[in-house]
């Protein structure tokens, strides 16, 4: 019998075996899509990108707005380079931390969260770090152009017809804690609730708040808080106005037992009221976004940019 059949046979075998195997391949999905200033941006991260913005906006983004993403995001980070605004990946790690911290979570349910659609940590903290290079060099640059005046907050005010006269506070606190361990009984809560009622009808002071606290067994006070009107939500503000001075706001039930607040001083401050924080914000972000903008198309002009595919 002659072998050549069995040899046309093997090699049939071994070409379509190729195919098959090429055709699911990494390095299909690894094909480069776009280059710029000579860096690649493959299929697998226009797939990435695309599924990431998916989940964030719950709107499927189109591939071109998927690529423009990426372009800029190229641009940014090697122009953060020509200013020496690199962060490494610690820098990156804390940020990814710190969203999810923000969500509530732990960076590794962040992780797994991701993993369930398909997305890599790595694909969310490529867009962490040019976020932050692009935020350090628009605000490190134009520093000046992007103040926001006394005048124009108040001519922004008086044109919506808002009312920034309203009276400021700054606050002295110290927050307080009884603590109540994981997996006490049920009445344990419920108990220390009720000691922080009558601790709440006692304390009239901070250095009685302090002596107290720092007696008592399970539970802890901390250092001296300072905020203003401006920097704290509607809710507490107006418990905090509430709250005589030296007096300890309402318990609230928290994951490590029953929190209050010492009240130590209220005192006003022309620092800015909520109000003109709200609206000093506002117009640092128009700055931002109209001048970010701008020096985006600038760099973008000067940069090479290959379409492949």
């Amino acid at each position: 019998m002659s072998t050549l059949p069995l040899r046309r046979i093997a090699c049939a075998f071994a070409t379509a075996t190729l195919i098959l195997l090429s055709a699911g391949s990494p390095s299909q999905a690894q094909s480069v899509a776009v280059m710029v200033n000579g860096e690649p941006i493959t299929n697998y991260d226009i797939e990435q990108r695309t599924k990431l913005t998916l989940l964030s906006t719950q709107k499927a983004p189109s591939r071109q707005e998927v690529i423009e993403d990426l372009i800029n995001e190229k641009v940014k980070i090697k122009e953060g380079k020509k200013y020496s605004v690199d962060p490494g990946a610690s820098e990156v790690d804390s940020a990814f931390q710190n969203m999810s911290s923000r969500m509530r979570i732990t960076s590794d349910q962040l992780v797994q969260s991701l993993a369930a659609k398909g997305i890599r940590p790595d694909t969310l903290k490529s867009r962490l770090k040019a976020d932050m290079v692009w935020n350090a060099i628009v605000r490190g640059r134009f520093k000046q152009s992007l103040q926001v005046g006394e005048k124009e907050v108040d001519s922004a005010a008086q044109a919506a017809g808002g009312d920034t006269t309203t009276e400021a506070f700054e606050y002295q606190m110290r927050p307080v804690v009884l603590i109540v361990p994981r997996g006490a009984a049920a009445g344990t809560m419920e108990a220390r609730n009720k000691e922080a009622a009558g601790l709440r009808e006692r304390i009239q002071s901070c250095d009685e708040a302090n002596n107290t606290f720092k007696s008592m067994q399970n539970a802890t006070i901390r250092d001296t808080v300072v905020k203003t009107s401006a920097d704290l939500p509607p809710t507490l503000r107006d418990l905090l106005d509430k709250t005589p001075v030296g007096h300890l706001t309402p318990p609230e039930v928290t994951r490590q037992g029953v929190e209050m607040v010492a009240l130590c001083s209220r005192k006003p401050t022309k620092v800015d009221t909520p109000k003109k924080r709200e609206i000093r914000d506002k117009m640092f972000a128009e700055k931002f976004e109209a001048k970010s903008k701008s020096y985006l198309q600038e760099i973008r002009k000067a940069a090479m940019i290959e379409y492949r595919q």
